[in-house]
């Protein structure tokens, strides 16, 4: 690969999609061409059993090295194939798209220009005028819902794949789960919420392959929803979390106590109250609950002396990393 840095990475998660590789190629050339020389393609192949890493393989050979492909040893989910991309990604811009072509490659010139010009770090693409069937849709505006209320971050639609940002912004991100869906989320921590943005783009039908999608990922949305909202707002201080709580559960067991002790010395009998027992019970469970958050708070000390830079290696025939392995 050239020593020359290319000015765009586009990242793109695949998993059993060998009906769609070669067109989702041929498209991405076509809609880059304005770019030549200047874009890479890191194509994750996330463990899939069929074709598609051979056939990603053959792409790279016919088409050159600005192809790189990454190849997972089993499948992690969409949300660990964006994350090893986007680590792999060279460009000062990034963007992400899906494998299934529903995004359109089309898009990604537009969004790049709007990112520039407007000043932005992470520009989403919105699907409009969505092309899919109802048990797709409907836990996607559950999750935009959900999303929303708890980040204040107003986006229409938070699960669209097709994403362009700065690489200096992104390369902050730390994606698990189903978090991919909460990049904008995420970013809004990294930067000013002003500096994401939203714009409509082309959303196609499937025509080849079959989703992976469904209303079940719905539960899983929301522990990661939850987990986001923590770690977004009390990452760097945990004991406050805790500490509330704990001080809320820990002061309803102490006037409970208190109010139990004073029925004692009148000479009432409180052996057998079960307001006894639950005062008991939330005073200790207020106790642990603040010894937790001093707890968080030393660790999150520790790891802010002790965390190394992040670091990355790439070189022009792939990367790899823990159950990644090389491919060229």
């Amino acid at each position: 690969m050239a020593d020359t840095l290319p000015r765009l990475s586009v990242v793109i998660p695949l998993y059993k999609e060998e009906d769609n590789v070669e067109r989702l190629i041929d498209e991405l050339h076509s809609a880059l061409g304005p770019y030549p020389g200047e874009f890479e393609f890191v194509l994750v192949d996330d463990g899939s059993t069929d074709r598609t890493r051979q056939l990603l393989l053959e792409a790279r050979a016919t088409r050159g090295d600005h192809i790189m492909v990454i190849s997972h040893r089993r499948n992690l989910g969409q949300t660990q194939a964006m994350q090893t991309g986007l680590q792999a990604a060279r460009g000062d811009v990034i963007a992400f798209m899906d494998g299934d072509l529903q995004n359109d490659p089309a898009d990604i010139s537009a969004m790049v220009e709007k990112l520039e010009t407007d000043h932005l770090d992470l520009l989403c693409g919105w699907r409009k005028n969505r092309q899919d069937t109802l048990n797709r849709t409907l836990p996607s505006r559950l999750a935009n819902w959900l999303i929303g209320c708890v980040s204040g971050v107003a986006l229409h639609d938070y699960g669209c794949s097709l994403k362009v940002g700065r690489r200096d912004v992104l390369e902050g991100l730390d994606l698990r789960g189903e978090m991919h869906r909460f990049i904008p989320l995420w970013v809004a921590n990294l930067t000013h919420p002003s500096r994401i943005a939203e714009i409509p783009v082309n959303h196609r039908a499937r025509t080849a392959g079959t989703s992976k999608y469904g209303i079940s990922r719905t539960p899983r949305v929301i522990l990661d929803l939850l987990a986001a909202w923590f770690f977004l707002r009390f990452r760097e201080r945990p004991g406050h979390f805790f500490g509330v709580a704990g001080l809320i559960t820990g002061g309803l067991g102490g006037l409970m106590l208190t109010y139990l002790l004073i029925l004692k010395l009148v000479g009432l009998d409180i052996g057998n109250r079960p307001l006894l027992i639950t005062g008991v019970l939330l005073a200790l469970v207020g106790l642990q609950l603040v010894t937790t958050g001093l707890i968080a708070e030393m660790l999150t000390r520790l790891r802010s002396r002790s965390q190394p830079p992040l670091t990355k290696q790439t070189d022009a025939t792939g990367w790899s990393q823990g159950s990644n392995d090389r491919s060229a």
